[in-house]
């Protein structure tokens, strides 16, 4: 056989054993399997990771969660734990636990922590004019991410939303959802709108109130101040016509009973009388 055969088949070879080589060497995590939230009666949970087998000793080990390391969590163990003590929705996520080596890529292993979506933003009521534009938001925790419908309810029934309209437009990213009304209608757009968050392991929902009043709102402050105006300036006109001729003093008649001539004469003639004796 030719070297240069013997030589390609000897590389072909090395190749071929390399991947199997490099999965051999590569560290070994034992991990815990994901764990469900009870939200409703929490519990304390402890997630776990221990590494079992590493060809090149580690350096130290931390935990992230969602792409974050989380502070204090860094030890030289190769056995590490992370305790959440009163778990909330907002605990959810993917947590890792992360081992660092002194000549070796750091090896990892994901736990899942999954939890009903629990909805911690959105608007109780929206007060608009007709013609102007509303929109409506909510905001979850949970782990997955949900996804999210809107629909507006009346009473014991409830209308499915969707794009389809022109006029509604609704817009999600992950645990936020975003419902717009453009030109608002005040006969069809008032009424209660709901927001639903669903993943794998539940759902949940909040309710918003939109109002659409009259364009003429802004004008009933002042319609109500000029109806008072009106009003009172009736009952001063009804008032004046209907008071009695006798309350009103005339004024060319005297104010007191006036002496007649005669008793004035009666007094002159008894004074030239007692002159006279």
């Amino acid at each position: 056989m030719h070297p240069n055969t013997v030589m390609l088949a000897v590389v072909l070879l090395g190749n071929l054993m390399l991947p199997f080589t490099t999965a051999q060497n590569e560290p070994k995590i034992n991990a815990s399997d994901q764990i469900i939230l009870s939200v409703d009666s929490p519990k304390p949970v402890t997630l776990v990771c221990n590494l079992t087998t590493a060809h090149t000793p580690h350096k130290e080990s931390f935990w992230m969660k969602n792409g974050q390391e989380i502070s204090n969590t860094r030890t030289e163990h190769a056995n590490t734990a992370y305790r959440i003590n009163k778990p909330r929705a907002d605990d959810s996520g993917e947590y890792m636990c992360v081992y660092t080596f002194e000549t070796a890529p750091n090896a990892n292993a994901t736990i899942e922590v999954k939890a009903t979506p629990a909805i911690t933003g959105h608007k109780r009521s929206e007060n608009k004019n007709e013609g102007e534009n509303a929109m409506l938001y909510c905001k979850s925790v949970g782990y997955p991410h949900p996804t999210w419908t809107w629909r507006k309810v009346d009473g014991t029934s409830y209308t499915e939303i969707d794009n389809s309209t022109g006029r509604v437009f609704i817009t999600n990213r992950d645990n936020y959802t975003e419902l717009n009304i453009v030109n608002l209608d005040i006969n069809t757009d008032p009424g209660v709108y709901e927001c639903n968050a669903t993943n794998a392991i539940g759902n949940t929902a909040q309710t918003t109130i939109l109002r659409v009043r009259s364009n003429l709102a802004p004008l009933w402050p002042f319609l109500g101040v000029l109806a008072e105006i009106i009003i009172l300036v009736v009952i001063i006109v009804v008032y004046e016509k209907r008071k009695r001729p006798d309350d009103i003093l005339d004024d060319d008649e005297p104010a007191g009973p006036m002496k007649t001539n005669s008793t004035n004469n009666h007094k002159d003639k008894n004074i030239r009388q007692r002159n006279t004796k």
